[in-house]
Parts: C-alpha cells; sequence; structure tokens
C-alpha cells in the first residue's frame, strides 16, 4: 500500500450499470496526478467515491495507509476536500462565505469561525485573486468565477488530499494556467492532488501522474510522457496526433491531426439529400 492514494479493485454500479469496473490505482504522495477520459469514463464518479459521496460496492480505497471506508465523515472531510464544478448548498451567500464553508469540518458544532479560520479563508480568497469578489453573491458569478471561488473554498478545507472535477472549465487560458501552477505548487508542499481534466495538453504539461480511464476502467497510468502516446490516444478518444516534445520545459506537447479514421464509420454521400 502507497502513501498516497491506493485504489484496488474498486467497484461501482448505479441503477444496474456498471460505471467503475475494478478500478486499481495509485496516486504518489505528494504528486499532482490527473484523471483523463473520454465523457462517460467514470471520472466524476471515481473522484465522489474517493471523497465517500458514494459509496463502492467492491474494492478498497486508501489513502497514505488508512482504510477511507473506515473514516466517519467529518474526519474524512477534515482530509479530504473535492471541488466540483457547481456548489449547490450556497443558496444567498457571499463569496467569502462559500469559502468560509470550507472550515465546517473544523469547527465543532456550535462554533462559529475563529481567528484562524478567518485568515483561512482570507489566504484561500488571496491565492485566487478573489478579494475584489469577497461580498459579492455567489449566484451573481460567472461559471469562470465560480470555478476559482469552488477552489478557494476546496483550498480553505486544508485537506491533505485535494480532489478536483474539471477545475479549467469555464476558465480563459491564464486563469486555467494559473490554477494549474497553484495546484502543482500545493503538490509541492506535500499535498496530493487529483484532478479530472479533459483536455491533454494541460494534463501533459501539469501532471506528476496521470491515470487514463475508459469505460469505466484504467487503461493506462504513469508518467504523461509515458502514458500519453499516439496509440493510446488513437485508441481510447479516437484522435490522429502527434506527441512532440516542448522545446523549453521538455514536457510532451499533443498535436491534433483529426479524428481517426478506424474510430469513424463511413457514410455514403447521396447528392439528394
Amino acid at each position: 500500500m502507497s502513501d498516497g492514494l491506493d485504489l484496488s479493485r474498486v467497484r461501482f454500479s448505479r441503477t444496474g450499470r456498471l460505471i467503475i469496473d475494478g478500478v486499481d490505482a495509485t496516486v504518489p504522495e505528494g504528486s499532482f496526478g490527473v484523471l483523463l477520459g473520454p465523457n462517460g469514463a467514470g471520472k466524476s464518479t471515481l473522484l465522489h467515491l474517493i471523497a465517500g459521496i458514494e459509496r463502492a460496492d467492491a474494492g478498497a480505497l486508501a489513502f497514505a495507509g488508512t482504510d477511507l471506508a473506515a473514516l466517519r465523515r467529518r474526519d474524512r472531510a477534515r482530509r479530504i476536500a473535492l471541488a466540483e464544478q457547481e456548489t449547490h448548498d450556497a443558496p444567498e451567500l457571499r463569496v467569502d462565505e462559500v469559502v468560509a464553508l470550507g472550515r465546517t469540518p473544523h469547527l465543532g458544532a456550535w462554533s462559529g469561525l475563529g481567528e484562524r479560520d478567518r485568515a483561512v479563508v482570507a489566504e484561500s480568497l488571496a491565492v485566487l485573486g478573489l478579494e475584489p469578489l469577497a461580498s459579492r453573491d455567489y449566484s451573481t458569478l460567472s461559471g469562470g468565477e465560480r470555478q476559482r471561488v469552488n477552489l478557494a473554498r476546496a483550498i480553505a478545507q486544508e485537506p491533505e488530499l485535494l480532489l478536483l472535477d474539471e477545475p479549467t472549465n469555464h476558465l480563459d487560458v491564464r486563469a486555467q494556467l494559473t490554477s494549474l501552477e497553484l495546484l502543482r505548487s500545493l503538490a509541492a508542499q506535500g499535498r496530493t492532488v487529483l484532478a479530472a481534466l479533459h483536455d491533454l495538453g494541460l494534463a501533459a504539461s501539469y501532471a506528476d501522474h496521470v491515470i487514463v480511464l475508459d469505460g469505466g476502467r484504467v487503461v493506462a497510468s504513469g508518467a504523461p510522457a509515458e502514458v500519453l502516446e499516439p496509440s493510446l490516444i488513437r485508441e481510447v478518444w479516437g484522435v490522429e496526433a502527434e506527441v512532440l516534445s516542448h522545446p523549453s520545459t521538455g514536457r510532451p506537447i499533443i498535436a491534433y491531426a483529426g479524428v481517426s479514421s478506424a474510430q469513424t464509420p463511413e457514410v455514403a454521400f447521396d447528392p439528394r439529400t
């Protein structure tokens, strides 16, 4: 068992449909891991299983040697935070109040925010550049602004394991890169980070470790340069791509060349239609 995140034979079905099928995966401690896969591969569901929102039908989920299923919900929330694309428990709350929800697992049953809690909230707002929005109603924000607030809330939770579902969705290019650089810095400070992404290029540029899901199964995992090869991209995503090396960083660059002919059925053209 690893010191980071360790999943063994994890299986999960919903309404009789198998969604996660015997997943074995690890994310080393203090690394930035990325879940990749096409729509419907099971990325969000796997994050929910790790966070405890859903319960696995079979298999083991452990973090830092601790069986996650054995933890009480409150103890699990102190160690694991999940930043989703939308926050649904923030009706009529201001941005700073939404971020402060991240402190809930650390508070007593009837206690409010203490001095340290307020300091953590302020720091979380600052690191995402959200101070100008602190007094705005969350409901009035754009999709990209909400994404940044959701991430700030998760950071305010001070988790050992930070999970993120499409953290770059709705963000412009600069905000995407800023967020991913922040996640890398958090991993460098010792936190384990696992994010679900659609963008293979961003994963190749920033991840230490990638896990590729297809049909609820892990089809490859490891360093981006080892995993993201043209044959795998063709097999899983059905597109042709060249994998190049960035001239400055040496990291992989994914250059798409079009949809794979092997994955696209030929359609006869009828000029009468």
